[in-house]
C-alpha cells in the first residue's frame, strides 16, 4: 500500500545498510563489513539465534550486492527491486553513469507510450453561464451555455489523434465547430501535427515543435482560414530559467498580429504565472497566484488589466476525493460582479459563472464577498471536517484490518533481529553512561497522531501501542563511538534494522528522548527527516 505521504522512493537498501542515498563505494564497503560481523551465523551457536542471523546477513548480502554494482544501484534508485527483478538490461555497452541514466530514460518513456497505447483519453467540459439580474428582470436565468469535447486515441507508438468539437449559444444566436489533429512523433525531440476545422472557424493548419536544447523548445505554426482565405503565422519560444520556472515569448502574424511574453512557476506548495500581450488592436496582462496550503486544499488570486479587460479575482478549491476538485471564485470588474463555480473530475469540468449585479456597488461587491466567505468557514468547521475525521478514521481501521498480518510479521522480524543487536546495544549504552555520552532513554515510532496524543486512557493506550513500536535498542545500537547518532535524510526509517512499519499507509514520525552530560533532551522528525544528535536545541 502506498504512503500517504511523499517520500522518496527506493530508499530500503540504504536503511539496511544505515548510509547515505548519496553514499560512495568506500563508504558501502564499509557499512556491509560492519554489519557482516553483527549478523554472520558463524557467531552463533543457538539454533534459533543462528536461523535469525542468516536471515538478516541474507539481506545485508543483497543489498550490498545491488549497491555495490553501479548498474544495478542506478536501476535500484529509479524503478526500486521491482526494476531489478524483471529483468531490466541495460546492455553491455554501457559504461558511463551518463549513458546508463539515458538509457533509463529511454525505457521510461517506451514504457509510458506503450501503457498511453492501449487507453483513449477523452475531456471535455461544459460552461453554463447564468446571470441574476436577467433572473430579477423576468428574462430566465441562462445567458449563455458552451461545451467542448475532445478524444484522444494513440493509434501507434509515434502517431495519435485527437477527435473534437465545440457548441455555444449566447441568447438567440449560437454556432459550432468540428475539429480532427493528427499528431506524429519524428524523433525524441520532435514532433509535427496537421490540424482541420470545419464550422464556425473553419481552418487548416499544420504546426511542428522541436527540442532545441535540453533547456528550450520552439514551436511554428502555419493556418489558413477557408471563410476569408487568411493566414496565420504563429511561433513560440520555450525556455526553461530554473528547475521549477519558464519563460516563454510568442509571436503572431495575420489577421490579429500579437506579442506575448509569458512566465510559470510551478513548485510544491505554489504556482504562479504572467504575461503581458501587445496586439495590433488590443493589449493587456495577467497574472495569477496559487497556494497549496495542503494535499487536499489551495487558495488562488488572479487578475487582467488591458484594452478590453479590467478584473481581480480571488477564490480556492478543494479536492473532494482522487479525482475530482471544486473550485469557488469570485470576480469583480468592468464586466461586473461574478461567482464562478467549478466542478474538475479527471478529463472533466463543468463550469458554472453567475453574473451577480453589472454595477459596482461598494456594499453589494462586500456582502457578495463576505457572505459565501464566512458560510464556507462556518460549514467547514461544523460539517465537512467532521465528516471528513469520521470519514478518515473509517479508513484507517479498515487499512488496520487489512494490513494486521502484514504489520504481525513486520513486527515479528523486527523482534528478531533486536535480539541480535542486544547484546552490542547494551554494551554501548553502559560505556555512554560511564562517560555521561548519548543515551537513548526512550525511541517510539509510528503513526504521527498516535504520537501527539497525549491521552491516557486504556483505550488510547491500546491504540498508540498497536500504532507505534519501540526503537530504542536499535538506535542505541548505531550510537557510534564518538557519542552520536545520525539517520539519514531521504531514507524511510521503518527500513533501518529493527525497525518495522506498524501502520502501513499512514504518515509516520519518531520520537526520541536521551540524555547527554546530565541534560535530558527531547526531539521529534518526519519519516524521511534527517536526525542528527545530540543537539542542544532539543533540550527539554
Amino acid at each position: 500500500m502506498k504512503e500517504a505521504e511523499n517520500g522518496p522512493p527506493n530508499r530500503e537498501l540504504y536503511a539496511l545498510l544505515h548510509i547515505s542515498p548519496q553514499a560512495s563505494d568506500e563508504e558501502i564497503r564499509k557499512a556491509y563489513r560492519q554489519w557482516a560481523q553483527v549478523y554472520h551465523p558463524d557467531k552463533y551457536q543457538a539454533p534459533q539465534m543462528k536461523e535469525i542471523a542468516t536471515k538478516n546477513f541474507q539481506r545485508i548480502c543483497e543489498a550490498y550486492e545491488i549497491l555495490c554494482d553501479e548498474t544495478k544501484r542506478q536501476i535500484y534508485d529509479i524503478y526500486g527491486m521491482e526494476g531489478l527483478t524483471s529483468g531490466l538490461e541495460l546492455g553491455p555497452k554501457l559504461n558511463k553513469v551518463e549513458e546508463i541514466k539515458e538509457e533509463l530514460e529511454r525505457l521510461r518513456r517506451q514504457k509510458e507510450q506503450e501503457k498511453v497505447s492501449a487507453h483513449v483519453r477523452p475531456s471535455s467540459s461544459i460552461l453554463a453561464n447564468l446571470s441574476l439580474p436577467r433572473f430579477l428582470d423576468g428574462e430566465g436565468i441562462m445567458k449563455g451555455m458552451g461545451m467542448t469535447s475532445e478524444v484522444q486515441c494513440q493509434i501507434s507508438k509515434r502517431n495519435a489523434i485527437a477527435v473534437g468539437g465545440n457548441l455555444a449559444v449566447t441568447g438567440n444566436a449560437g454556432g459550432g465547430a468540428a475539429s480532427v489533429v493528427l499528431r506524429h512523433q519524428i524523433s525524441s525531440a520532435s514532433s509535427i501535427e496537421f490540424m482541420c476545422s470545419a464550422g464556425l472557424r473553419a481552418l487548416i493548419g499544420v504546426q511542428t515543435s522541436c527540442q532545441l536544447s535540453p533547456h528550450s523548445t520552439a514551436t511554428m505554426g502555419i493556418a489558413m482560414s477557408l471563410r476569408d482565405g487568411s493566414v496565420n503565422l504563429s511561433n513560440v519560444w520555450t525556455r526553461q530559467l530554473s528547475e521549477t520556472a519558464n519563460g516563454n515569448i510568442q509571436l503572431v502574424l495575420g489577421s490579429e498580429s500579437s506579442v506575448a511574453v509569458g512566465w510559470q512557476k510551478k513548485e510544491q506548495k505554489m504556482s504562479a504565472a504572467g504575461e503581458i500581450k501587445i496586439g495590433t488592436s488590443s493589449f493587456g496582462a495577467s497574472a495569477h497566484y496559487t497556494h497549496r496550503f495542503s494535499s487536499k486544499s489551495h487558495g488562488r488570486i488572479a487578475g487582467k488589466v488591458g484594452s478590453a479587460a479590467l478584473e481581480f479575482e480571488v477564490g480556492g478549491g478543494r479536492k473532494v476525493s482522487d479525482f475530482s476538485t471544486v473550485r469557488m471564485m469570485y470576480s469583480i470588474g468592468i464586466q461586473g460582479i461574478f461567482w464562478r463555480f467549478e466542478l474538475h473530475r479527471g478529463g472533466q469540468k463543468l463550469i458554472v459563472p453567475i453574473l451577480l449585479s453589472r454595477h459596482l456597488n461598494p456594499v453589494f461587491a462586500t456582502g457578495a464577498f463576505v457572505i459565501p466567505t464566512s458560510l464556507y468557514f462556518v460549514l467547514k468547521t461544523f460539517v465537512v471536517k467532521p465528516y471528513y475525521l469520521k470519514r478518515e478514521k473509517r479508513k484507517a481501521l479498515k487499512n488496520r484490518a487489512e494490513t494486521v498480518a502484514q504489520v504481525q510479521e513486520a513486527r515479528a522480524a523486527a523482534e528478531k533481529a533486536q535480539q541480535l543487536l542486544q547484546n552490542v546495544a547494551n554494551r554501548k549504552r553502559s560505556r555512554q553512561l560511564e562517560t555521561g555520552g548519548l543515551v537513548i532513554t526512550k525511541a517510539v515510532y509510528g503513526n504521527r497522531k498516535s504520537l501527539k496524543n497525549k491521552d491516557n486512557s486504556e483505550e488510547t493506550k491500546d491504540e498508540v501501542a498497536s500504532q507505534t513500536m519501540d526503537a530504542t535498542l536499535p538506535l542505541n545500537f548505531l550510537v557510534n563511538d564518538s557519542g552520536q547518532l545520525k539517520l539519514h535524510e531521504g531514507v524511510k526509517k521503518s527500513g533501518i534494522m529493527g525497525f518495522c512499519d506498524p501502520c502501513p499507509g499512514e504518515p509516520k514520525q519518531l520520537l526520541v528522548e536521551y540524555t547527554y552530560g546530565g541534560n535530558k533532551y527531547e526531539v521529534v522528525v518526519d519519516d524521511y527527516e534527517a536526525l542528527l544528535i545530540p543537539q542542544e536545541g532539543h533540550t527539554v
